[in-house]
């Protein structure tokens, strides 16, 4: 590390748990980002902010007027521009040390394993059912360790799948890959924090998995009423007869 990036991430670096070990650990580390609108965009920045060397991100759509409540990374300017586009820029503004890929396509089939296999962790901040049992299963076939959240209305879920690892279940062994598809804030609406307190713990996250301190969500959904502001914890246990993960 130069003197800038002592400078930079002083305030991690004095964290024990962390040190100029745990601070070179995230420079060197690789982040694949599904998505980039309510939760990839807080995550994104504090991942870029906190130091994480490369950042890949994917995403299929472009801004609109109604993403700007709660996508904190695109700006009333960028409407009508790629997400990954408005997401990069924002980024290299916040740290320009840090390597972003910013790729407009959905990321399924072929090129999603390719880039499960690259990355460190993958974080999951699609919104809809098939991605992320896509991401589910490439990330249970390469055994990469997936952040995964959700928010809606004003509810937000968090958990860790470590696939191959300390006996961790998938998401497919919270969800049924036979259901329906899943709710999605255009037709439920959600209060824009709720994203950005989700996003915040699955960059979290994500660190602590990169640099591998502290105690991660595997084997727990982390659940928050915002209404109420109550968190609980449920216990995840695998899920022996899963389809995607009872064999590991």
């Amino acid at each position: 590390m130069n003197d800038n990036q002592l400078l930079r991430y002083s305030r991690q670096i004095m964290l024990p748990q962390i040190d100029i070990e745990g601070q070179q650990k995230l420079l060197a580390a690789s982040v694949l980002i599904v998505g980039a609108g309510g939760l990839g965009s807080p995550a994104a920045m504090y991942l870029a902010a906190a130091g994480v060397g490369n950042i890949v991100i994917y995403d299929n759509d472009v801004v609109d007027l109604s993403n700007l409540q709660r996508q904190i990374t695109h700006h009333t300017p960028d409407i009508g521009t790629d997400k990954v586009i408005s997401t990069r820029q924002t980024l290299n503004q916040l740290n320009p040390d840090v390597k972003i890929r910013a790729v407009k396509q959905r990321l399924e089939g072929e090129q999603l394993e390719l880039e499960v296999t690259r990355a460190d962790v993958v974080l999951d901040c699609s919104d809809n059912f098939s991605t992320r049992f896509a991401i589910n299963k490439a990330c249970v076939k390469q055994q990469t360790p997936l952040v995964s959240g959700a928010a809606i209305r004003f509810e937000g879920q968090v958990t860790v799948f470590t696939p191959g690892k300390n006996h961790s279940p998938c998401y497919n062994c919270l969800y049924n890959s036979d259901g329906e598809e899943l709710q999605n804030c255009a037709t439920n609406g959600v209060i824009a924090p709720i994203t950005g307190v989700v996003g915040s713990i699955q960059a979290l996250e994500a660190m602590k998995l990169l640099m591998n301190i502290g105690e991660t969500l595997t084997g727990r959904l982390l659940l928050l009423d915002g209404l109420t502001m109550e968190w609980n914890t449920m216990k995840l246990r695998k899920n022996l007869n899963c389809p995607t993960c009872g064999n590991l």
